[in-house]
């Protein structure tokens, strides 16, 4: 009943920047947390960065200075905006969100809903 879309993936070269976006769409009654996860080839998918709903962040620290989450609570959206971009950002870069949602007869949480996934690959 919840869905995430990612957009704004892509190939850029290393010092550049890139912005990804993930919507949330469906019957949604509210959104708590919201992070933005990646995982490169060969690796474990790891948190890039967090924000709650009264908008603290959180960062990995590889990505601290570079890297800024925000939110847009009317359009159910979170952004990750990405600067100065390294080759070792490169992975796929997924979107996750704890919501409650209406499913047609009661009110449900889903509190681990994730995108598809988005490919940012960042040439050297």
């Amino acid at each position: 009943q919840v869905q995430l879309v990612e957009s704004g993936g892509g190939l850029v070269q290393a010092g550049g920047s890139q912005r990804l976006s993930c919507a949330a769409s469906g019957s949604i009654f509210s959104i708590n947390a919201m992070g933005w996860y990646r995982q490169a080839p060969g690796k474990q998918r790891e948190l890039v960065a967090s924000i709650t709903s009264d908008t603290s962040t959180n960062y990995a620290d590889s990505v601290k200075g570079r890297f800024t989450i925000s939110r847009d609570n009317a359009k159910n959206t979170v952004y990750l905006q990405m600067n100065s971009l390294k080759p070792e950002d490169t992975a796929v870069y997924y979107c996750n969100a704890d919501i409650a949602y209406y499913d047609g007869s009661r009110y449900r949480r889903n509190d681990d809903c994730w995108g598809q996934g988005t490919q940012v690959t960042v040439s050297s």
